[in-house]
């Protein structure tokens, strides 16, 4: 089957499409953003460097950053569309199924051309916060029942988006909820792992933006201050100054770090006691899955019920139910930090029923099962 994917380059594209790799599918790939070849996908097809019309090699940066006014208008009116760019893949490459990975990148720009090919099936792999926070905005609901219309199939991280799907106009094949990024190597997170007794360390995603909440965990863990002296706080993933200000704050043995590699924040998840990640909308998070898969204990928001598909209160983590709530989220910390045997029991009962389903080659076997259907 020949697989015309549409995406740009992620971990969590590159992860997923590797499942692909010596599969038999003749898998080719759309750099939807165009960012330039890719070493890492070099065993995969690649449609790249479509789309500067003025300055190929040299001088856009310089340009962007000294007269972004006269750049905006060159790229406007010089640079090629995205449609366009496509359609000539489309045509070029003849495929049996076009694959599109997060709605707003990857499917809206080539909606139009998929329209003029009805008989090219169209899968679509729904992201984050895909559906969850955009239908509630009138401008992209409408371009969300557009694009579910047309779509064939399906993938989902969780089955909270596919109800949303069907809800919304969706009509095609579900193919199932899968991780975002495929499986997970488990004797690698198993490497990295320490014996969970011997941990005492309170990871943080440190995300506040448009839907993290990381400020949040932070306020309530300065109203837990007392209950941390055995503990050291890391954040990762920081980037508003106020996350980087809690450095200054009451709670005790803190680090405050930026933007971490994937490796590092592994690392730091084999050795957590604890993992915290909050936000008002998501779909499941695959740092969650990571730190289940790291023996960490997880505290995690549920937006819309999602992780709620993975997290029964009080037996294998706990929930977060309201984002915004410090005091909410202070109890929750609270009921955690003066209950260590049920953290270790919860981590174990992680380890053993939950991380096999995550387990990469499991997981690949699925999806490849999956992609068969289609034709």
């Amino acid at each position: 089957m020949k697989i015309l994917m549409v995406s740009m380059n992620s971990i969590h594209f590159r992860r997923w499409s590797d499942q692909l790799r010596n599969s038999g599918h003749e898998v080719f790939w759309f750099d939807i953003l165009d960012q330039g070849y890719a070493p890492s996908l070099s065993w995969m097809s690649q449609i790249t460097g479509w789309k500067k019309g003025f300055l190929n090699r040299r001088g856009r940066t310089f340009l962007k950053t000294k007269l972004p006014k006269t750049y905006n208008w060159l790229s406007q009116n010089l640079d090629h569309k995205v449609k366009r760019a496509f359609e000539k893949a489309l045509l070029d490459i003849q495929p049996d199924v076009v694959h599109s990975f997060a709605l707003y990148i990857s499917c809206t720009p080539i909606a139009g051309v998929m329209d003029s090919f009805p008989s090219i099936k169209w899968v679509y792999s729904s992201w984050g916060s895909d559906l969850y926070y955009f239908r509630q905005l009138p401008n992209y609901l409408k371009d969300i029942k557009r694009v579910l219309s047309r779509i064939d199939f399906l993938f989902t991280d969780c089955n909270r988006d596919h109800r949303i799907a069907v809800d919304l106009g969706f009509k095609g094949q579900f193919l199932g909820v899968f991780p975002g990024g495929g499986g997970y190597d488990l004797e690698q997170f198993k490497s990295l792992q320490k014996p969970y007794h011997s941990r005492n360390l309170i990871l943080v995603k440190g995300n506040e933006n448009r839907s993290g909440r990381a400020l949040n965990v932070l306020k309530a863990l300065e109203r837990c201050a007392s209950y941390l002296s055995d503990f050291e706080v890391v954040v990762f993933g920081a980037t508003h100054p106020k996350v980087f200000r809690f450095r200054e704050s009451k709670v005790p043995n803190i680090q405050v770090h930026g933007l971490l590699k994937h490796e590092e924040v592994q690392k730091l998840m084999g050795t957590a006691a604890i993992y915290i990640g909050n936000s008002n909308s998501d779909g499941m998070p695959n740092t969650l899955l990571e730190a289940i898969c790291s023996g960490a204990y997880p505290i995690q928001s549920n937006p819309g019920g999602a992780t709620a598909e993975m997290i029964e209160n009080g037996v294998n983590g706990w929930l977060i139910e309201d984002c915004e709530d410090v005091r909410h989220i202070e109890e929750v910390l609270k009921k955690v930090l003066q209950d260590k045997n049920q953290c270790k029991k919860a981590v174990e009962r992680n380890l053993t029923e939950l991380a096999p389903n995550l387990e990469r080659a499991f997981i690949k076997e699925r999806v490849l099962a999956a992609y068969g259907n289609i034709l």
